[in-house]
């Protein structure tokens, strides 16, 4: 072969060689990285689910008033139980009615007027009337929540939060414990008692539900001995006025965990003097929790505690 054919031969099988590298496919070296879906929801939020697990280890938690409304979210409305429960643990206290049809639903006043679209008395309307109203909030706002029933809030608040349920004048007792049993309740769900005759039914109907009693003086605390209750299924409430130590030393004494009720005057005085440090103070002299109408600044006050520990 002449040497000019050679150098075509070479120049040809190089091209072709280089063809060849051209067309296959490049290797990824590295994997495409996956964004974060926007679904996603990261929640560190420490739930206390049971009064019983909380006993064991009673760390400070506050009690959201009427389920803790705002700007938007109204009165006993699941919603508004859920937009405080992704702040912090809490209690949320709210409060249980009945319809003309026996339908134990959450409504606080006799009337409809103040927190929803209708008007008259709740225990004069059918359940199905009250589907139709929506709850308006605290400023006057109309909402598009619905007023929920008791076994509608159960079901949403396990493994989510505790409850104290203020039974209202009117309600039976133990129809409202048939639903707490129905929804295995018991240990997430307690009632709220004003007088200690009330307390002693309620334990009678029901020896594990947890009971809120009236524990704000020397008589109360008589009562609540001389009732033979038992201690470790008993919160004390204090009352809306803060105690002198030496009667939560008692409580304390009594293995009776307790509640003070800053809603009103108490809460007032700490907004107005922006002074929300308070809230340590109630604490500190032997609150374990606190009842309010602003639970989210309260958690905050809170979280210092939590922050330390």
């Amino acid at each position: 072969m002449k040497p000019y054919q050679n150098l075509i031969v070479l120049f040809l099988t190089c091209l072709l060689f280089s063809t060849c590298r051209k067309s296959e496919p490049k290797k990824q070296t590295e994997k495409p990285v996956q964004k974060a879906s926007k679904n996603t929801i990261v929640n560190s939020t420490e739930k206390i689910i049971s009064f019983n697990k909380w006993r064991e280890n009673p760390k400070p938690l506050v009690s959201a008033h009427r389920g803790g409304p705002y700007k938007g979210y109204p009165e006993n409305a699941i919603e508004t139980f859920a937009n405080i429960a992704k702040h912090t643990p809490v209690v949320i206290e709210c409060d249980v009615s009945m319809t003309k049809d026996s339908i134990l639903v959450l409504m606080h006043d006799n009337k409809l007027n103040r927190t929803t679209t209708g008007e008259g008395l709740v225990k004069e309307s059918t359940y199905k009337e009250l589907q139709e109203l929506k709850l308006v909030d605290n400023l006057g706002n109309t909402t598009t929540f619905a007023i929920p029933k008791l076994d509608e809030v159960l079901a949403w608040g396990k493994e989510k939060v505790l409850f104290t349920l203020d039974v209202k004048r009117g309600v039976p007792f133990n129809k409202v414990l048939d639903v707490i049993e129905d929804y295995d309740a018991v240990d997430y769900a307690a009632i709220i008692t004003y007088r200690i005759e009330d307390a002693i039914l309620v334990h009678n109907l029901n020896k594990e539900v947890v009971i809120s009693v009236s524990a704000g003086s020397k008589e109360a605390l008589e009562q609540i001995e001389k009732a033979k209750l038992p201690k470790n299924k008993l919160l004390g409430f204090v009352g809306v006025r803060q105690p002198n130590q030496s009667h939560y030393e008692k409580l304390k004494q009594a293995g009776i965990k307790t509640i003070l009720g800053t809603l009103g005057n108490l809460d007032k005085s700490a907004q107005a003097k922006g002074n929300d440090d308070i809230y340590l103070t109630y604490i500190k002299n032997g609150a374990n929790i606190l009842a309010t109408d602003r639970p989210l600044e309260v958690a905050r006050v809170l979280k210092k505690i939590k922050d330390k520990s």
